[in-house]
């Protein structure tokens, strides 16, 4: 009986302990399913803090959407202000790498070394980089423009000329006397349709705007002042598209090529109304005033003019700003006369109530770029000076030009010594 009892208890024992594997067999399939990243994963309480902020977002979104509208607007506003800087930032960038690489001379070195400081050497052995470096190039300025100078130009340099029908003859004594210095890099600017066709039929290189009521209105009637006053319109252009430019007057003969001539060191170089050496390079000039007593005596400094008929002007800053200085006072100031107001920009310093132009200046050999003047008060009648051979000679101080220019050519290149005998030294 007692060994029956133990049986059974064993086995009653035996049915509890698998009765509760099977439940807790059951419970963990039940609990994995449920939770299957456990009953104390981090991870599911945040999801499901997650859920519920989500839902009580959406459930407040459509409160909140006018407000959060604007404040996107807003921001997208001041991300475009930005892009907008950015771009500026990264085309100045751009600009002043393509100018770093443009070139050798002495415009890039000096751009190279803005802002560096600099120790001064010893006595005698300073001196101070002179050039201004060219501007970055634009052919969207004047696309047409820019195709034609590139077949004319020779190392991006030119002289030009602007014409209308009044100045037709002497037009033709000027581009002549170019094709037989042989000179390839001219342009002729026509301002009128006759002088295009003119030049075209003579194969001279021509360039004709495109239609401006206020130049054509002056090109197409106006005379030699008028016309001369354009000039600083126009060419504006030429120096914004790179090219540095040697303006001519159309009385103007040519005996050598004047690019061989030229120093390239300044902004401007120009030929002068200056007839020796104190006129046309400067000098001290004593003003006596009695009145004054023991300080009666002032010393001043005068120089001739600069001829506006003849210049070299290179492509930069200072040289566009006198440019567009004159042509701003000459449109102002009708009455002015364009080679008085050239000047007055080029020469005036910087004074109370006025800024001046930071351009630098060259005066020409005035024996090598010689004006008429020179010509005939002093080289006709000295035989040392009369074998000469100056790269241009300019009718500048006589109103007979035509005869005049006919007549140098006899001189210079036929070799016709009495050529210029018959005319005075003066207008008369």
């Amino acid at each position: 009986m007692a060994v029956g009892r133990r049986d059974k208890a064993a086995s009653f024992r035996v049915s509890r302990i698998v009765v509760a594997i099977v439940i807790g067999v059951l419970l963990g399939c039940v609990i994995a399913f449920l939770f299957p990243y456990g009953l104390f994963n981090p991870a599911a309480s945040v999801q499901n803090r997650r859920i519920g902020k989500t839902n009580f977002q959406i459930g407040s979104s459509s409160c909140e959407s006018s407000e959060r509208s604007k404040m996107l607007k807003s921001e997208i506003v001041s991300l475009s202000e930005k892009n907008s800087e950015l771009k500026m930032q990264v085309r100045d960038l751009t600009e002043r790498l393509q100018l770093a690489e443009q070139g050798k001379d002495q415009a890039q070195k000096q751009f190279l070394v803005l802002g560096e400081q600099h120790k001064a050497g010893p006595f005698g052995t300073v001196k101070a980089l002179r050039t201004n470096p060219t501007v970055v190039p634009d052919d969207s300025v004047n696309p047409r423009l820019a195709k034609i100078l590139e077949k004319v130009a020779v190392r991006k340099e030119l002289i030009v000329a602007l014409a209308n029908s009044n100045v037709k003859e002497m037009l033709e004594v000027w581009f002549s006397s170019i094709k037989r210095v042989g000179i390839p890099n001219y342009l002729v600017i026509a301002l009128d349709d006759h002088i295009e066709e003119f030049c075209k039929s003579n194969d001279v290189p021509v360039y004709k705007r495109d239609p401006d009521s206020g130049i054509d209105a002056v090109g197409r009637s106006g005379g030699n002042h008028a016309v001369s006053g354009l000039k600083f319109r126009i060419l504006r252009e030429f120096l914004q598209l790179g090219y540095s430019v040697l303006l001519s007057d159309v009385d103007i003969i040519y005996l050598q090529n004047p690019f061989n001539h030229l120093y390239r060191d300044s902004d401007v170089e120009s030929m002068t109304d200056g007839h020796n050496n104190m006129t046309a390079y400067g000098y001290n000039d004593v003003f006596d005033e009695p009145a004054m007593g023991w300080a009666r005596y002032a010393h001043t400094m005068r120089i001739w003019v600069y001829n506006s008929g003849f210049f070299f002007i290179r492509p930069t800053i200072p040289s566009i700003e006198l440019l567009d200085r004159v042509a701003d006072r000459l449109a102002k100031q009708p009455n002015s006369w364009d080679q008085a107001v050239f000047n007055e920009e080029l020469f005036f310093p910087s004074h109370p109530g006025y800024e001046g132009l930071h351009a630098a200046k060259r005066t020409m050999d005035f024996y090598m770029f010689m004006n008429s003047k020179v010509l005939f008060k002093t080289v006709r009648k000295d035989a040392k000076l009369k074998k000469l051979k100056p790269v241009i000679v300019h009718v500048n101080y006589h109103p007979d030009k035509l005869r005049r220019m006919k007549a140098v050519v006899e001189f210079f290149v036929n070799g016709k010594q009495d050529a210029l005998d018959p005319y005075p030294d003066g207008s008369e």
